[in-house]
């Protein structure tokens, strides 16, 4: 399974952008799909995640309200919106697949991991 992020830039604060992985390699439908961050000298930290069918949803406090994850199954794709960008989103955003359901907001549940997409977010 492989996985490419990609959509990631330079912005200003209070700009959007929207963040596409693109999964191939497996069928795909029946993976969770998650996205994650890490910001320079800080750990990698839980943003989003999508159940396989995108009926449920879970996000982090700190993106909640301005972050949508959504996915299109016909793409083998998931896409992670981004509103309201603000300077500390600035950070490396990672999409990772994994099989396995519940706590979909620990790193360590997933399977497979994008390569990363960086994200600045200018004040």
């Amino acid at each position: 399974v492989q996985l490419q992020a990609c959509g990631g830039g330079l912005v200003q604060a209070g700009d959007s952008l929207r963040l596409s992985c693109t999964v191939s390699g497996r069928t795909w439908n029946n993976y969770f799909m998650g996205w994650f961050r890490q910001a320079p000298g800080k750990e990698r930290e839980f943003v989003a995640a999508i159940n396989w069918d995108g009926v449920s949803t879970y996000y982090a406090d700190s993106v909640k309200g301005r972050f949508t994850i959504s996915r299109d199954n016909a793409k083998n794709t998931v896409y992670l919106q981004m509103n309201s960008l603000k300077p500390e989103d600035t950070a490396v955003y990672y999409c990772a697949a994994t099989v396995n359901s519940g706590s979909l907001y620990i790193a360590t549940k997933y399977n497979y991991w994008g390569q990363g997409t960086l994200v600045t977010v200018s004040s």
